[in-house]
């Protein structure tokens, strides 16, 4: 009589103890963001008082797609497309890079209008404005930027 509820105890608690490390086993997973873009001002550093500092700066990236139908000709040569209308949108990115080797050269050489590819992941985060106003900001955090001049590779941080 007292074995069968001393044996259901203790295979409710070896399940449990089983339910538990499954629980901890982490799940793989991915946050990489790669941009190509343009730069939109000039970095600034900033730091906060016992905190690494971070350079900042804006970059655009571009979308362009066609609306409409297009027809294709019957020659080998001869295309004929009905061009619809070309529709752009521009996305602005606040880049972030805390890196203390790439953070000083991203803020020696970066400027307004430079072309660069980065690499890094996407950030969530809040912070209050002068006004005391909970802010959301999305913002990408850096592990690598490429300096490109007219198309073709110049510099790797």
């Amino acid at each position: 009589m007292w074995r069968r509820p001393a044996w259901q105890v203790l295979r409710q608690f070896v399940r449990h103890e089983s339910d538990t490390v499954t629980s901890l086993v982490l799940e793989r997973s991915m946050n990489r963001v790669q941009l190509l873009g343009r730069v939109g001002q000039d970095p600034i550093m900033r730091q906060v008082e016992g905190k690494n500092p971070v350079t900042i700066f804006s970059l655009a990236t571009n979308e362009m797609w066609r609306t409409g139908d297009s027809e294709v000709g019957q020659g080998a040569l001869l295309l004929l497309s009905t061009l619809g209308d070309i529709s752009q949108k521009t996305t602005w990115h606040r880049i972030s890079v805390f890196r203390p080797g790439l953070r000083d050269v991203t803020y020696q050489y970066v400027r307004k209008g430079s072309r660069i590819f980065v690499e890094g992941k996407i950030d969530y985060g809040e912070y209050t404005d002068k006004n005391n106003v909970r802010r959301q900001a999305t913002t990408i955090i850096a592990d690598n930027v490429i300096f490109l001049s007219d198309g073709s590779v110049r510099d790797k941080v």
